[in-house]
């Protein structure tokens, strides 16, 4: 029994040492699956090292060893695009090996959790693998969960899913030249984007249109097509993509931490504490928040916030401010009740500090129900941001957002360029869904008696506003 206790007081360090086969499995997966990213790595640390610029080095995911920019010669064959293939063709293989490659990095990190479990962890059981268990068999908030996964990859690969670029589609397209095969002349020649753009608007007539998995004149692919100004659809999602994942787990850390001190030191001190940050969680839960949220986007639109990441920083701080009494009375109650407890008396009993004690005692028990009606707001959060451009606020042209695609083709619908709002709006309503079927499994995976309450539904509506 003693032998046993020395054991289980030994670190992590320790016990790594002690069986050192397991962990090394797992970092040498981690070098593998890092080495055919290894140039993207050394691209962010330099270009982060002032006075030495980024190094560039090729990456095997990368447009530039798998492009799908090139030409079409008569004979059908292509130039300059990856092994010959078409346009179409690269660019498919390009997105299978990135989400495979993503998939990978998942299955290390679940080999790693299994590792740990198996090998250097004393307790055969913890509530932790009752969680994981329950959120293994929802099939519901498995679907969340692929889907979120999806789109958190869709966010953080766009420069390399893409079909073109980001600075040369839609931010300086003038400055950058297309290569393409010109039947007229029989010649190889170029053109800037900013023309080939022009032609290639999709208006809404059959003669003015590039649909779903077209090509345009000048040998370029579009899988989702042209917007109204000619320029790609696809490269306008996927980084619209990005900004709205980091409006909305932004500003859910946000609230998330406001809520969480506030919850901490209301449970611990009671009294004023609590009488003042309810009457502050009131005061601000009063407030018509679309109405202010309008009428703050008009306000600030000329001050340096504005400016930081094209609004984007206004709207978390927004968010941010205006979530946080939601995410407060969730966990006021479970706070309460910790504190409550004996542990908590003996904690205060042993001399230990009141920030200590909450750090330790009483914050590990209300984080979860925290994490709970996070993940059901994220989906509000983006549905809101993009309602707000939508309506012209919010995000600032020329950055893209999903919303302002819906806007742009409305007028559309019901003509041959349908796909202009019609994707974007099947991709919002796709992407909110999965994050509250994520967030039913949370709930339901931490706190199995709530299994079916719509508790999860108002929640998420309150997370969007």
């Amino acid at each position: 029994m003693s032998q046993k206790l020395t054991q289980e007081d030994e670190g992590i360090g320790s016990r790594i040492r002690s069986n050192p086969r397991p962990a090394l499995v797992w970092v040498f997966g981690a070098l593998v699956l890092l080495a055919p990213e290894f140039g993207a790595i050394v691209h962010l640390i330099t270009g982060a090292i002032p006075g030495i610029g980024a190094v560039d080095l090729p990456t095997l995911l990368s447009r530039e060893l798998i492009s799908n920019q090139g030409y079409q010669l008569p004979n059908g064959s292509w130039e300059g695009t990856f092994l010959g293939l078409s346009a179409a063709a690269a660019w498919t293989v390009r997105v299978v090996l990135i989400y495979a490659y993503a998939f990978a990095w998942l299955g290390w990190l679940w080999y790693g959790y299994l590792t740990f479990r198996r090998n250097y962890r004393f307790a055969d059981w913890t509530p932790t693998d009752d969680r994981i268990d329950r959120l293994r068999d929802h099939r519901w908030g498995q679907f969340g969960f692929v889907v979120v996964f999806a789109f958190v990859m869709f966010a953080m690969f766009a420069p390399a899913l893409g079909p073109t670029t980001l600075e040369s589609n839609i931010v300086d397209p003038y400055s950058h030249e297309v290569t393409y095969y010109d039947d007229e002349v029989g010649e190889v020649a170029t053109a800037s984007v900013g023309t080939a753009n022009l032609a290639s608007q999709s208006q809404g007539t059959p003669d003015e249109n590039y649909g779903l998995w077209s090509y345009d004149e000048y040998d370029r692919f579009h899988p989702a097509g042209t917007i109204t100004n000619g320029k790609d659809m696809f490269t306008f999602l996927v980084y619209g993509a990005r900004i709205s994942l980091f409006i909305a787990l932004s500003s859910t850390l946000l609230a998330g931490g406001i809520a969480l001190v506030l919850g901490l030191i209301t449970a611990y001190y009671k009294g004023l504490a609590d009488l003042v940050t309810v009457v502050a969680s009131d005061a601000f839960a009063s407030i018509p928040f679309l109405l202010l949220l309008i009428m703050l986007s008009v306000v600030l639109s000329d001050t340096w916030i504005a400016n930081v990441y094209n609004g984007a920083l206004l709207l978390v701080f927004i968010f941010g401010l205006f979530f946080w009494p939601g995410y407060w009375r969730t966990i006021r109650g479970p706070a309460f009740q910790t504190v409550e407890n004996e542990w908590i008396d003996a904690a205060k009993s042993y001399g230990q500090a009141p920030f200590t004690l909450m750090r330790k005692h009483i914050a590990p028990y209300v984080v979860s129900y925290l994490l709970i009606y996070a993940s059901l707001g994220l989906g509000g959060i983006i549905i809101t941001t993009a309602a707000l451009s939508y309506l012209g606020l919010g995000i600032t042209a020329p950055t893209p957002e999903w919303g302002r695609l819906v806007n742009l083709g409305q007028q559309y619908v019901p003509t041959v360029s349908w796909h202009i709002s019609i994707i974007p709006g099947l991709a919002i309503v796709l992407v909110v869904t999965g994050f509250n079927a994520l967030g039913d499994g949370i709930r339901d995976a931490i706190d199995p008696e709530s299994e079916g309450s719509t508790e999860g539904g108002a929640a998420a509506a309150g997370g969007g506003g």
